[in-house]
C-alpha cells in the first residue's frame, strides 16, 4: 500500500515547479469519543455489529440512534465516514428482530402488517452498496428478509420482495413508478412502515430535490392511509441547515426534525491539492491553450496507479468517463505495462452485472482505478482507496467534499486532488481556495412550483382520492389546484373526493420525469448507427443543428439531420442527431436571439419581489418571466485562428419557457457616473451577465446550464438599462431566487472572479461564456468592472 507522502512526492515531482500544483492543504486527524450501546437495541443486533469490529459506538451514534428509537424525525449530518448508517440501522434492525420476536405481538394487527422499514437511496450503486453490508452484517438476524427492488432486480425476486421482505433498498423512481401506483398491492408493507430512511439527503436539491418531496409526501400520505406513521431519518455529510431541508422535503415544521451534527468519530488525516493544468501548443494552432482538465486528469491517474496506489477519478459526464479512463490505459500502456488492465470506467449506461462487477474488482484491489460519473460520490464505502481526483469544480462544495470523502477511512490518511477545468468558475476557486471551506450551499427545493407540483397531484389522486385533509400534505392554501385540474379534466369530483380521470390515456405517474427531463441528445454516425457521443439538450440546438461541425475525441463530424419536433405548441427535443465523418479545418458557433418578458410587471404586489437602492440608482427584482429563445444561424470559421469564413442561417423552432428571473434595472445616469461609454454599455452589461451567471452556482446548489440570462441597455418593460438572470428550468428551481436574496455577496464574488483574471479584455476564464447566444460579442471586460463595483455597493442581502 502506497504512502500518502510517497504521492504526494510524486505531484511535486509532476508539477517540477510548472506551477501547476497551486496549492496544497493538511488536515490533521483527531481521535473519537465513544458511546455506549443503548439498552433498547436487541443483543443479537449489537452482536452483530461487534463481530465486525465495531466494539462501541461513537457518542453521536448513541445520540441520533436514541432519538430515532423515540420516534422521532432525525437528520443525521455528521461527516464523511463517521458511521451515519450504524445510526439508522441500530434501531431500524432492533425494531424488525423485535417484531419478529411472537412473544412482542401483543396485537392481532401485529400479525397481520409486520414492522417493515424503507431504504431510499439516489443511485443504485449506493442501494446495492447498503444491501452488500447489510447481507454481511445481519446472517444471524433472524428478523431480517431483506430485499432490493429497482429496474435492474429480477421480476422473480421482485415478486418476493413486495410478499415477504421487511426491509426493501430502492430509489424514489422505483417508488414513483411502481411501489406508489400499486399501493394496494403494498398494503402489507406500506401498513407496517415504522421507518423511513432518505440516504444521501443533500443530493435532492432544485428541481429533483421538489420532485422528491413530493414523492416521499405521498408515500408519507399513503402510509398514514394504511394505518402507519413512519419516523424519517436522513443522512447527509454535507448539507447546509439540515432540519430545514429535512422539514421541507416530507412538509413538516423545522421543530418536528431533530439535528445531530455534531461529529464524534475518529477522523484520519487528509491531504488537498489544486491542480491547475498548464499551457501548450495544439496541433494546427499557433497560440497556447491551457490543457484540459480531462486530459490532465488522465495522465495524474495512470501516474498515481504506476505508484501503487488505488485512485477514483471523478468527472462530469459519461463521455469524459470514458475518454479518461482510455487515455490513462494508453499512459499505463505506455509507462507501466505491468499494470495493464487496471483502469476502467464506471458510469451510467452499463447492466447492472458490469456494474457490480466493477464495484467488487474496485474493493478486492482487482482494478487499481475506476474514472467515475458522480455514481459512485454517494456514501459507498470502498475501504483502502489511497487518492480521489475531481476533474472540474463538480458544482457544489458539497459534491466535492462528498468525492474527497472517499479517500482515506477510518485510520487511513486519504489524498484528494482538484484538477481545474478552463472556466470561469474553477479559475475563480484556484485564486480564491478558502471559498472551499466555506459552508456548503442550501439544498434549495421548491416543491410548491405548480409546474412541478401538478403532475404529483394528479399521481397522489391516482392512487387515493384526494380531500381537504391533503391540501396541507402538498403546502397548498387552499382545494384551488384540485378544482383546476378537475375542471381541465385532470381529475373527477366524486362525494368522496377528487380522483384521476381514468378516461384519460396517459397514465398520471407518466407526466412527469423526477430527475428533469430528458437530458441527453444521442449524436448517432450515420454510416454505422454508432452513438458517438452525448449533447445535453440545453445545449443541442447550439451544438448539434444541421451543419455543425461536432467533435468528438478529436475526431471531427458534420451534423446532417437533427429536427426538434413541435409537440401541442411547445418544442420537444430531438433525441438523435445524425453525423457523417469528416475531415475539415472549419469550426461551427451558433447565434441565437433571447427575449424575457416580465409576467407581473403590471402588479408587482402579485409576483415581483422589489429592492431599491438607497441611491435609487438601481432596483433589482425577482419575479415570473417568460423566456424565448433561438437559434437562428451560425458562424462558419476557420482553425488555427478561428477566421470568419461565412454565415448560414437556420430555421430552428423557438423555445419558450415560464421561469423565474432576477434582474436588475440601472438607471438611466449611472453609466456616465460610473465613465461607461454609451457605445460600450452593451458590452459592459454582457460581460456582467456573463460573469454573474458564472459564479451563481458557487452560492446556490446549481450549474452553470441550470442557468440563462440576457443583457439589454433598453428592455420594452423596465425602459432601462436591465441584466437579467434566470432558472433554466419550468416554473423556476430557487437558484436566482437565492441570489436575488445574497446580492451583495454575489456581486462581490463576480467583481472577485473578473479583476482577478489576468486577460486584457476579456476571456473564456472570466466574462467569456461556452453558451453565449451572440457568439461573445459585444463583451467589455473594463466597464463590467465599473459596474459591478457599483453593484456591490447597492445590492440586496448582507
Amino acid at each position: 500500500m502506497s504512502s500518502t507522502q510517497k504521492l504526494l512526492d510524486l505531484l511535486i515531482n509532476l508539477d517540477a515547479g510548472s506551477g501547476r500544483l497551486v496549492k496544497h492543504f493538511s488536515f490533521p486527524g483527531r481521535p473519537g469519543i465513544y458511546g455506549t450501546w443503548p439498552d433498547w437495541a436487541t443483543p443479537q443486533v449489537v452482536d452483530a455489529f461487534k463481530t465486525k469490529g465495531i466494539e462501541k459506538p461513537w457518542q453521536h451514534q448513541t445520540q441520533a440512534a436514541t432519538s430515532i428509537h423515540h420516534g422521532t424525525h432525525t437528520v443525521i449530518a455528521t461527516g464523511t465516514g463517521s458511521g451515519k448508517s450504524l445510526c439508522a440501522w441500530l434501531p431500524v434492525l432492533t425494531a424488525l428482530e423485535n417484531s419478529n420476536d411472537a412473544n412482542k405481538r401483543a396485537r392481532l394487527k401485529d400479525w397481520a402488517r409486520p414492522t417493515t422499514a424503507l431504504y431510499l437511496a439516489p443511485t443504485k450503486a449506493l442501494a446495492a452498496d447498503q444491501a452488500h453490508k447489510l447481507t454481511e452484517l445481519c446472517p444471524d438476524l433472524t428478523g431480517i428478509r431483506l430485499g432490493t427492488a429497482d429496474g435492474d432486480t429480477p421480476r422473480e425476486t421482485k415478486e418476493w420482495v413486495r410478499a415477504n421482505a421487511n426491509l426493501i433498498l430502492t430509489n424514489p423512481d422505483y417508488l414513483h413508478h411502481v411501489m406508489l401506483p400499486g399501493n394496494q398491492r403494498w398494503a402489507r408493507f406500506l401498513g407496517g412502515l415504522k421507518y423511513l430512511i432518505v440516504d444521501e439527503m443533500h443530493y435532492w436539491r432544485g428541481i429533483t430535490g421538489s420532485h422528491i418531496s413530493l414523492v416521499l409526501r405521498r408515500l408519507l400520505r399513503l402510509c398514514r392511509l394504511y394505518g402507519a406513521n413512519p419516523t424519517v431519518i436522513f443522512l447527509s455529510a454535507t448539507v447546509a441547515h439540515p432540519a430545514e431541508t429535512a422539514a421541507a422535503l416530507i412538509g413538516v415544521t423545522e421543530a418536528d426534525v431533530h439535528t445531530v451534527a455534531e461529529d464524534t468519530s475518529r477522523i484520519a488525516a487528509k491531504e488537498l491539492i489544486l491542480w491547475q493544468p498548464g499551457y501548450a501548443i495544439a496541433e494546427n494552432e499557433t497560440e497556447p491553450r491551457r490543457v484540459s482538465a480531462t486530459a490532465e486528469a488522465a495522465k495524474l491517474t495512470a501516474h498515481l496507479v504506476g505508484a501503487d496506489a488505488r485512485v477514483l477519478t471523478f468527472v462530469r459526464s459519461r463521455a469524459a468517463a470514458e475518454s479518461v479512463s482510455a487515455h490513462s490505459r494508453e499512459q499505463i500502456s505506455a509507462y507501466y505495462p505491468h499494470l495493464i488492465g487496471s483502469v476502467a470506467a464506471y458510469r451510467g449506461g452499463y447492466l447492472p452485472e458490469e456494474r457490480r462487477e466493477l464495484e467488487t474488482a474496485l474493493r478486492t484491489g482487482q482494478l487499481r482505478s475506476l474514472v467515475t460519473t458522480n455514481a459512485l460520490e454517494l456514501g459507498i464505502d470502498i475501504s483502502g482507496l489511497d487518492v480521489t481526483l475531481t476533474v472540474g469544480w463538480p458544482g457544489t462544495r458539497a459534491s466535492l467534499w462528498q468525492q474527497i470523502g472517499r479517500a482515506g477511512r477510518g485510520e487511513t490518511a486519504g489524498l484528494s486532488v482538484l484538477v481545474a477545468a478552463d472556466n470561469p468558475l474553477d479559475n475563480y476557486v484556484m485564486a480564491h481556495p478558502e471559498i472551499i471551506f466555506e459552508p456548503v450551499e442550501a439544498a434549495t427545493i421548491n416543491p410548491t412550483n405548480q409546474y412541478i407540483l401538478t403532475p404529483h397531484i394528479c399521481a397522489a389522486a391516482a392512487e387515493h382520492p384526494l380531500t381537504e385533509d391533503d391540501v396541507a400534505v402538498f403546502g397548498l392554501p387552499s382545494t384551488k389546484l384540485f378544482s383546476e385540474l378537475e375542471q381541465a379534466g385532470y381529475l373527477r369530483l366524486r362525494p368522496t373526493g377528487w380522483y384521476w380521470n381514468v378516461a384519460l390515456h396517459a397514465a398520471p405517474h407518466t407526466l412527469t420525469e423526477l430527475r428533469g427531463e430528458d437530458t441527453e441528445v444521442q449524436v448517432v454516425e450515420a454510416e454505422t448507427g454508432r452513438v458517438i457521443g452525448t449533447v445535453s439538450v440545453a445545449q443541442a440546438d447550439a451544438a448539434v443543428h444541421p451543419g455543425a461541425v461536432y467533435v468528438h475525441q478529436g475526431q471531427t463530424f458534420q451534423i446532417i439531420e437533427y429536427v426538434p419536433a413541435v409537440v401541442g405548441g411547445g418544442v420537444r427535443p430531438a433525441t438523435v442527431a445524425l453525423a457523417k465523418r469528416i475531415t475539415t479545418q472549419f469550426r461551427t458557433v451558433a447565434g441565437s436571439q433571447t427575449s424575457v418578458q416580465i409576467l407581473d410587471a403590471d402588479n408587482f404586489s402579485e409576483g415581483v419581489t422589489v429592492w431599491t437602492a438607497p441611491s435609487g440608482k438601481v432596483t433589482w427584482k425577482h419575479g415570473r418571466t417568460r423566456v424565448s429563445e433561438q437559434v437562428t444561424d451560425f458562424d462558419t470559421l476557420r482553425l488555427p485562428k478561428l477566421e470568419y469564413v461565412g454565415n448560414q442561417k437556420l430555421s430552428m423552432p423557438s423555445r419558450v419557457l415560464e421561469t423565474q428571473s432576477t434582474w436588475f434595472e440601472l438607471a438611466d445616469e449611472v453609466a456616465t457616473e460610473l465613465g461607461i461609454e454609451l457605445k460600450d454599455l452593451p458590452g459592459a452589461l454582457h460581460a456582467c451577465e456573463h460573469a454573474m451567471i458564472a459564479i451563481l452556482p458557487i452560492l446556490a446548489t446549481c450549474d452553470r446550464w441550470d442557468l440563462g440570462g440576457l443583457s439589454t441597455i433598453l428592455h420594452e418593460q423596465t425602459f432601462a438599462p436591465t441584466v437579467f438572470v434566470h432558472d433554466a428550468f419550468a416554473g423556476g428551481a430557487g437558484f436566482v431566487h437565492y441570489g436575488f436574496h445574497h446580492g451583495v455577496t454575489w456581486a462581490q464574488r463576480t467583481l472577485d472572479l473578473v479583476a482577478g483574471c489576468p486577460c486584457e479584455s476579456g476571456c473564456p476564464g472570466c466574462v467569456q461564456s461556452p453558451k453565449c447566444g451572440n457568439k461573445n460579442n459585444p463583451l467589455d471586460k473594463g466597464g463590467a468592472l465599473k459596474l459591478l463595483k457599483f453593484l456591490v455597493r447597492n445590492a440586496p442581502g448582507k
